[in-house]
């Protein structure tokens, strides 16, 4: 099982936008996927509502971000032993305790960051909060990726957040675009991916740099077999 952990305390980051469509990127590949909302405005619970409505392959959800009365947190959130992905989308803004709880669940984490200076300037410090939490956990080992989310052209303010990463060995991995393509995909209960490639196909390209470097971080065994993800360099022409 890999657990995908998309994260940054800063809002409007479009984390929501980036865990539906792992969700549904892994769902639409055969893998049991279990999509774990820990946001109390519940947007992945609502996305996930539509798309049940719908011909699309299931997800699980999770409600991590609302307690149920007589049921223990650990039940709450406890993952099917069959389930082969896990995607946490994280809420802005959280305590270092439940911080610290979905740090401890994560393989690899995905920061996204806007292209604005404020929300760079927040997301540093995050990162840099975040590196010593894994670093202080017993999976030191966590991979953290960081994607510029919500681009409109090639922003020249993302320089100093790379010098940044290269400081501290963390990947800048890829750049979505800021499309409504993703706006629709939401509101169908879907991912990008399912959506007509020649429609999507540059936000297509863009995903395959994540795709790959989710592949470099994937545990393999014989209970749990390798399958190859349905978005690939060859389904964008």
């Amino acid at each position: 099982m890999q657990t995908v952990l998309v994260i940054n305390s800063k809002g409007g980051s479009g984390k929501t936008t980036i865990a539906s469509n792992l969700a549904s990127l892994f769902a639409a590949s055969h893998l049991k996927t279990v999509l774990m909302d820990y946001d109390p405005q519940g947007s992945s619970l609502h996305w996930n509502k539509v798309r049940e409505q719908s011909d699309f392959p299931p997800i699980r959800l999770i409600d991590a971000s609302h307690a149920k009365i007589g049921v223990t947190r650990t039940f709450q959130l406890n993952i099917p032993g069959d389930i082969e992905r896990v995607v946490i989308d994280a809420p802005a803004g959280m305590c270092k305790k439940m911080l610290s709880e979905m740090v401890a669940k994560a393989d690899v984490i995905v920061v996204p960051v806007v292209p604005s200076s404020i929300d760079i300037h927040a997301s540093s410090m995050f990162i840099y909060e975040l590196k010593l939490i894994i670093n202080a956990s017993r999976r030191n080992n966590t991979a953290i990726g960081i994607v510029a989310n919500r681009v409109r052209r090639d922003e020249a303010l993302y320089q100093p957040l790379r010098h940044f990463l290269d400081e501290l060995r963390i990947p800048f991995i890829t750049t979505f675009t800021d499309s409504d393509h993703y706006i629709r995909a939401v509101e169908l209960g879907m991912g990008i991916h399912e959506m007509s490639p020649q429609a999507v196909r540059l936000e297509l390209s863009q995903w395959i740099p994540l795709v790959r470097w989710l592949a470099t971080h994937r545990v393999v065994s014989a209970q749990t077999p390798d399958m190859p993800l349905s978005l690939d360099v060859a389904t964008v022409p």
